[in-house]
Parts: C-alpha cells; sequence; structure tokens
C-alpha cells in the first residue's frame, strides 16, 4: 500500500508542473504517515501475515548475511 501511496505521488509530481515546493509537500506528508505508528502496526501484521503464506519470503530473510542491510521490494 506504501509503495502504491508513494508512486502514486511521484506520478503527480512528474506529471504535473508543481515544482519543488509541492514535491516537498508530498515528501512530507508520505514521511508522516508512513513513520505513523499505526501505520507501523499494519505494515508489521502484514509482513506477518504474508510470511506465513509465503514459505520462501522466511527462507529468504532467514539466510541474509549478518550485517547485510534487507532488501524490501
Amino acid at each position: 500500500m506504501v509503495k502504491f501511496l508513494l508512486g502514486a505521488a511521484v506520478g503527480y509530481v512528474l506529471g504535473s508542473r508543481a515544482g519543488r515546493s509541492r514535491y516537498e509537500q508530498i515528501v512530507r506528508t508520505y514521511r508522516k504517515v508512513a513513520d505513523h505508528p499505526a501505520v507501523q502496526g499494519a505494515a508489521g501484521v502484514a509482513r506477518a501475515k504474508i510470511g506465513e503464506r509465503v514459505p520462501f519470503a522466511q527462507k529468504q530473510t532467514a539466510r541474509q548475511p549478518q550485517g547485510q542491510p534487507q532488501h524490501q521490494p
């Protein structure tokens, strides 16, 4: 969901002539929403449910070398 909203925001910015100030407003709003505890909680629940249904994703994260950041598509 977050990626969709980010994509929509980027598309709006690229497709409009709103300029830098509008872009920065969108980025601030995105960050505010993405950092909200309710959104973080929902994202965690979604990741857990996906992990239950897609065992391959669990294996992939389990094999991640220590010290390496996990890639989140």
